[in-house]
């Protein structure tokens, strides 16, 4: 194996030397610089880069905790995070937790044993711990997609109550008065915020809330065909669904298909996100869109702000993202 010894000999220069041009820790003239690149490159050498990272106090190395990357809503922000901690020298490590706090918790170690940089955290629940788990580390961590006291990190959110309200005011200028909704989690803040904005909007058109037409999923595919089917066995099915993410609504597109029924004609849907799939479905499908290329471009431009300390320690943002309704073929009046 190639040394700095081996190096230094080719180069014509001293060992410390080479460590200096290497690590950048003292002024080398260029020639000398050359010289020994020049060297390295001849040699085949490739630096420890961790060791000299770890002297530094830094790992150039970046966690990324998701529920679960198979969701194309998560496997986009991942995208997004990855994309700019390369541009800005760092790794990305992917941690999936499938929505399993124990798993998530068994990532947060690694992560901390990892010494990553900082981490961007999107939870699986809505308990705290595991958060506090990284922070106490002295870890900057920017948490997305969750609600959280502002007071222990960073937060980039989209207004999922204002999403909510949007679809179901949709609905409801299309002449439906019986929808039914699709949750998601109840513990999961996005989920609750999207019922709380379903709810507003049947509130100020004067229209019932029926617990009966509010089914909760798990914001995947089979929990969306799965609900739908209850929402159709009801004595008095709605003539609307807004479901809380687009991978239910295509589940429940499924479910609609199955029971031999028509979309928009005998029952209108609409989704949350603007994952890419929802223009090929059959009927393209109306959702909520949400910005998620610049939900992850705020949380890694935040992140690596607290990295590089150029913002004040403590003094954590807020941000709140808006949404947009994309509407396509899934709803139209009610028969």
């Amino acid at each position: 194996m190639t040394t700095m010894k081996d190096v230094a000999k080719r180069a014509g220069v001293s060992v410390t030397t080479v460590s200096h041009v290497i690590n950048e820790t003292r002024f080398v003239s260029d020639e000398l610089q050359r010289r020994v690149f020049d060297a390295m490159e001849e040699l085949h050498y490739r630096p420890n880069i961790l060791a000299r990272s770890l002297r530094r106090g830094e790992t150039r190395t970046i966690g990324l905790i998701v529920p679960d990357n198979s969701n194309p809503f998560f496997a986009e922000v991942a995208r997004t995070v990855e994309d700019i901690g390369f541009e800005n020298g760092y790794s990305v490590i992917l941690c999936n937790t499938d929505g399993d706090l124990e798993k998530e918790k068994v990532y947060i170690d690694v992560l901390i044993a990892k010494q990553v940089d900082g981490a961007v955290f999107i939870a699986a629940g809505s308990r705290q711990e595991h958060l506090s788990e990284l922070t106490a580390q002295g870890l900057p961590v920017v948490v997305v997609d969750r609600d959280i006291p502002q007071t222990l990190a960073d937060v980039v959110l989209v207004n999922n109550e204002q999403g909510g309200y949007e679809a179901t005011r949709h609905l409801i200028e299309l002449g439906h008065q019986r929808i039914g909704c699709i949750a998601g989690p109840s513990e999961l803040t996005p989920s609750a915020a999207r019922i709380h904005g379903y709810r507003r909007a049947l509130e100020e058109n004067d229209l019932p809330y029926r617990e009966e037409l509010i089914i909760s999923g798990d914001f995947r595919y089979d929990g969306g065909e799965t609900t739908m089917e209850k929402l159709l066995s009801l004595s008095a099915p709605p003539t609307a669904v807004f479901v809380c993410n687009d991978i239910m609504a295509i589940g429940a597109l499924r479910a609609i298909k199955r029971a031999q029924m028509q979309v928009p004609a005998d029952l209108s849907i609409i989704g949350f996100d603007n994952i890419p799939i929802t223009s090929a479905t059959s009927p393209a499908l109306t959702t909520v869109a949400q910005p998620i290329t610049e939900l992850g471009v705020r949380s890694m431009n935040l992140l690596l702000s607290r990295i590089r300390n150029t913002r004040p320690s403590g003094d954590y943002e807020r941000i709140i993202l808006e949404t947009e309704l994309t509407i396509r073929d899934s709803c139209a009046e009610p028969c």
